[in-house]
């Protein structure tokens, strides 16, 4: 077991990640983010694109879980590889200064082009890879093929894995029962005993973005819930 998994156990990473267009969107707020973060207790941090690393890079010593989204305005998120689809881009990002380089390991992708990037990302860049999955196979192939850490990100965003608005548990306990690698609970997560409640399923740390970092969503949530509030009391009038 290395000492960067070591320092993740039973901690909690933040996702820090803003689109263009977004409130938030520019390398200087991730790393204010970051540090935030850090100053919060967070063990780690989940960052996307070069830019936005080396900022979180120079603002925290924390742990970095690097990502690169390929998206453009057809990108069907059921369909598409977005996150970190080639080894160029694997690359970007650890020359950027992630510590752990994260990837697609869905089935969108052939067994054979995941177990390939995943040996070149370990042999010619000697660095942690994470496996994004959707499902149980899909997380026990990404183990056989090489992945050091494998986490749950992608379920719900493959037509074929679990639709629900709570974290997938079910899919944390039985990657715990098939495979030894620590599990990274990703997904869905709102509430402190969501949290809780995946580290007692066999998580080794969860990852938690939206409802930490960005706050027109957090904003909205809260607002949808005083709508439904209204709406409920104006038809009892």
């Amino acid at each position: 077991m290395n000492e960067l998994l070591k320092k993740l156990k039973n901690g909690l990473i933040v996702s820090c990640q803003a689109f263009e267009g977004e409130p938030l969107y520019g390398s200087d707020n991730m790393a204010k983010m970051a540090k935030a973060a850090k100053i919060g207790g967070a063990v780690g941090l989940r960052g996307c694109w070069p830019d936005d690393i080396k900022a979180m890079k120079k603002t925290t010593n924390l742990p970095i879980v690097g990502i690169y989204k390929v998206m453009d305005e057809k990108t069907d998120v059921f369909r598409d590889i977005i996150i970190t689809p080639t080894f160029e881009t694997a690359k970007e990002i650890y020359e950027a200064g992630a510590d752990i380089i994260a990837l697609d390991c869905t089935k969108r992708r052939s067994s054979l082009e995941t177990e390939k990037l995943i040996y070149r990302i370990k042999t010619e860049l000697n660095v942690t890879v994470m496996a994004d999955i959707s499902t149980l196979e899909e997380g026990v192939n990404a183990a056989e093929f090489g992945a050091d850490i494998i986490s749950t990100t992608l379920s719900g965003y493959t037509n074929y894995s679990t639709q629900s608005i709570e974290p997938d548990y079910k899919l944390i306990q039985e990657l715990v029962e098939k495979i030894d690698n620590p599990i990274n609970a990703e997904g869905r997560y709102w509430e402190p005993e969501q949290m809780v409640k995946a580290f007692e399923s066999g998580a080794w740390t969860v990852t938690i973005g939206t409802a930490i970092t960005r706050p027109q969503l957090i904003t909205k949530r809260f607002v949808d819930r005083l709508n439904q509030y209204n709406k409920y009391e104006a038809e009892h009038e």
